[in-house]
């Protein structure tokens, strides 16, 4: 766990698979798995998307995770890393993703 919020290390990372979270509280939860390249290998993270994104959707995009947080375990699953949104209209989180493909494991500075 980070002391500081300027600690917290955020990486690109690609999503590999996606999939609903029907089994966590919050509603519209969302299963990934992320390749976070040379710099972190295959992680895992629960995010509360399923509201904007269709899993199939979010295979293939590139996303920002917070990547040093630790971890936490949400009804039976490993989340690894918090993957960065912020809240659309409706309040549920919308994804920061680069604008362009940059290079997997690209720490945001």
């Amino acid at each position: 766990m980070v002391e500081n919020p300027f600690d917290v290390e955020i990486r690109v990372g690609e999503v590999l698979e996606a999939e609903s979270f029907t089994e966590a509280r919050k509603p519209k939860m969302t299963k990934l798995w992320i390749d976070l390249g040379e710099a972190g290998g295959e992680i895992q993270s629960a995010a509360q998307l399923d509201h904007h994104y269709d899993p199939e959707d979010l295979e293939g995009r590139q996303v920002l995770c917070a990547t040093n947080l630790g971890e936490v375990r949400i009804a039976g699953f490993k989340s690894e890393a918090l993957t960065v949104g912020v809240p659309g209209e409706d309040e549920y989180p919308v994804l920061v993703e680069p604008e362009a493909e940059v290079p997997l494991g690209g720490l945001l500075f």
